[in-house]
């Protein structure tokens, strides 16, 4: 299959600080908005007056802004990198045993999983996500320690590690994700140790990386597969095409829709406040700010995206 011919936006028409700069003040006037992930005892007193955001470019250029280099849990971020590992181990395999839907229900729903008997509506909410770490320790030999090369490997930092007191907290909070596991399994579609493939669940979510290291940690789904740290071809061109797909019509839970009407980017949030973004063969963007609105996204990393959408013009539509 011959790779597709693309337009290329020219960025450097663009006043990036500037643009970052504007944004950071818009958002700083907003501090105080929206509330933290209280369910999570670890997460519940993160002050809500931090905003950090950065942006690569394909060719590796680094634009930030605020508290971009303040490590924060990255959550379901991490779903994006767990499933280009899920892809590389079982190709398209992998869609036997998860659907590549928009679910229309929150995250952590154990609604559907029922009328569709075990089988996940997308890899992104947290019953896909846990069919998609049975994979990796089906396929690892050392699952945790391989989640942690790729993301060290993706992002260029050696520091990318779990935070125990975040997991710890997850596992003591985490029964609703212990029960879907268990009703995955019930249907024969989670084949592993049901705690097995909850340490790691809690492992990936766990992560503690800043905004810069998490835009360089997407940066191959902006570069045709290709990462623009460790120069590796990660995914094929047509892979990365898919991932992001599914970034836009699910990485934002059930407020994808609107997400996309407000955004316009391929984007994976995640309770911690971080929302990754990709400009597809331009750039790779992360925000971070921990108060959510109601459906679990960051409301001032939204904010920021749509007001550097708007003031750039970089959209997929």
């Amino acid at each position: 299959m011959h790779e597709p011919i693309q337009n290329q936006f020219d960025i450097t028409e663009l006043d990036l600080p500037d643009i970052l700069g504007t944004i950071h003040e818009e958002v700083r006037a907003r501090f105080g908005e929206g509330k933290v992930a209280n369910y999570i005892d670890a997460l519940a007193h993160v002050p809500l007056d931090q905003f950090g955001m950065a942006l690569v470019t394909r060719e590796g250029h680094v634009f930030e802004v605020g508290d971009s280099r303040e490590a924060f849990s990255i959550q379901s971020i991490s779903k994006v990198h767990t499933l280009t590992m899920a892809l590389d181990a079982v190709g398209d395999a992998l869609w036997e045993r998860v659907d590549r839907e928009p679910s229309g229900d929150p995250f952590n729903s154990l609604i559907q999983l029922e009328y569709e008997k075990g089988i996940p509506r997308n890899p992104f909410i947290n019953a896909g996500a846990l069919v998609v770490a049975d994979v990796i320790l089906s396929n690892y030999d050392k699952p945790e320690e391989a989640l942690l090369k790729f993301m060290r490997a993706r992002s260029g930092s050696e520091d990318v590690g779990g935070d125990e007191v975040v997991a710890k907290s997850e596992r003591e909070s985490g029964y609703r994700n212990i029960a879907t596991a268990n009703f995955i399994r019930s249907y024969g579609n989670i084949k592993n140790d049901v705690d097995a493939v909850l340490d790691l669940y809690f492992l990936q979510c766990s992560l503690r990386m800043n905004c810069v290291e998490l835009a360089r940690s997407v940066s191959y789904l902006a570069g045709k597969g290709r990462c623009n740290v460790s120069g590796e071809q990660v995914v094929s061109w047509q892979l990365a095409t898919r991932i992001n797909s599914l970034m836009m019509t699910a990485g934002t839970y059930d407020a994808a829709g609107d997400f996309a009407f407000y955004v316009g980017l391929p984007a994976k949030s995640g309770v911690g406040g971080g929302i990754v973004a990709v400009v597809p063969h331009v750039m790779s963007l992360c925000v971070w700010y921990p108060g959510l609105d109601d459906q679990g996204n960051s409301i001032l990393g939204r904010f920021a995206l749509h007001r550097f959408a708007q003031m750039t013009g970089l959209s997929v539509f």
